[in-house]
């Protein structure tokens, strides 16, 4: 009867540990990116009886408490810094203090004071920075806000949608302005004055920048157009190109060369320009330059890049994440805080873009949620404690049949 005693004994430590499982489940019902453990137990070796085959169990032992790497719900929040995962991979984040990598299905990110993207606990998220000229990916280092301010562009291209009055008389005049910007990002008006003439339509730049008079351009051509009002490249000047300007004496940037642009491809007419008998009129203009400008917000997309958004319109991105994915997940370490450690079970990290070799993509403005079903913890619960319950009476049984032993002798 001895025996029996430690067999229940050995019932009530694994299912109070499991019950601890349990608990700890529970408990994290709302921790961001929290994966639920379930525990398996294994019976304790048997020993025989004599010669014979009966074997008797020693009883029960925890055997292994194994996280559930399935994924929870996502939760939408306002804040373009949190971020999911959807699919396989972890974030990978470095502690500041030494340097040391972590990982996480937790992606509630925000930047501290050194504009660096942290977690709560002020560990670094890592990814790939980006060349600001041709964006190519470099090495693995802490994501941090590009500088506030974008530099300015020069305008290169213009481009109008216009129609010149085909019944205007020789001389009469239209007048077109269009602001463009020099490489300092300073603004520079260009007024293109169209005169009426017996071909068609003579063009100037007959001011450039009101502001600054010692701003001059002698860029000069003609549109000439066809008898149902489309341009006529070969009859125009300059002939089958599209048209320079060139603007000097803007200050310290250096002059302004621009293309006006009214033919596609092929040399023809794309049809911006016109010359039918209506009133001369732009309806469209556009050109590429843009002044310097402020950071107002940065947005992440499903491949992980971060881009910077300015003030000016520009979009520069300067950040990509890494995900790191292991052979095995259940072999990770728990460090505390929603990270996990690098271990011999686990395998090395494969570290990598997000939406490649099988790593997720980014789902940002939302949270991973903890993937404890309620439901199925109180249903191991309830059974938990009837083992528990029913081990208890074990050794209470045990007891009272070794109590009637000793009274044998009486």
């Amino acid at each position: 009867m001895i025996g029996s005693l430690y067999s229940g004994i050995s019932g009530l430590k694994a299912n109070t540990s499991a019950m601890a499982v349990i608990g700890d489940n529970i408990a994290n019902v709302d921790t961001t990116g929290f994966k639920a453990s379930r525990v398996s137990f294994a019976n304790i070796f048997s020993a025989s009886l004599s010669q014979s085959s009966l074997q008797i169990g020693r009883g029960v032992t925890l055997n292994d408490v194994n996280p559930q790497w399935q994924a929870g719900s996502l939760e939408n929040t306002n804040s373009a810094t949190d971020l999911s995962i959807n699919g396989a991979g972890l974030f990978m984040v470095d502690d500041p203090t030494n340097g040391i990598p972590y990982y996480s299905r937790a992606g509630q990110f925000e930047w501290d004071k050194d504009g660096n993207l942290v977690t709560p606990d002020g560990f670094i998220a890592q990814g790939y920075t980006l060349d600001p000229v041709t964006g190519a990916p470099g090495n693995i280092d802490d994501i941090v806000l590009p500088n506030g301010t974008s530099a300015p562009n020069a305008t290169q291209n213009i481009s109008f949608g216009m129609n010149l009055n085909s019944d205007a008389a020789v001389g009469d005049v239209f007048t077109n302005s269009i602001t463009t910007f020099d490489s300092l990002g300073s603004e520079a008006v260009l007024d293109i004055e169209f005169t009426r003439s017996a071909a068609g339509w003579d063009w100037a730049v007959a001011a450039v920048d009101h502001t600054n008079p010692a701003a001059t351009s002698g860029s000069t051509g003609a549109l000439v157009f066809d008898a149902v009002g489309n341009l006529d490249p070969a009859a125009s000047s300059p002939a089958n190109s599209n048209a320079p300007i060139v603007v000097t004496g803007i200050g310290p940037a250096s002059d302004l060369s621009i293309t006006w642009n009214y033919l596609d491809a092929t040399g023809a007419s794309d049809g911006s320009i016109t010359g039918y008998s209506s009133e001369s009129s732009k309806t469209a203009q556009s050109q590429d330059g843009y002044p310097s400008g402020t950071l107002q917000s940065v947005s992440v997309d499903e491949d992980g890049y971060f881009t910077g958004i300015y003030s000016n319109g520009s979009m520069i991105p300067f950040a990509q994440l890494a995900l790191a994915d292991f052979a095995s997940y259940s072999g990770l370490g728990k460090q505390g805080s929603n990270l996990y450690a690098e271990s011999l079970t686990s395998g090395q990290a494969l570290i990598g873009p997000p939406n490649s070799a099988g790593r997720g993509t980014i789902a940002s403005s939302t949270l991973e949620m903890s993937n404890v079903d309620l439901g199925t913890e109180f249903v191991e619960m309830i059974t938990t404690q009837r083992a528990f319950q029913a081990n208890s009476k074990v050794i209470t049984a045990s007891d009272e049949i070794l109590a009637e032993l000793l009274n044998i002798k009486r």
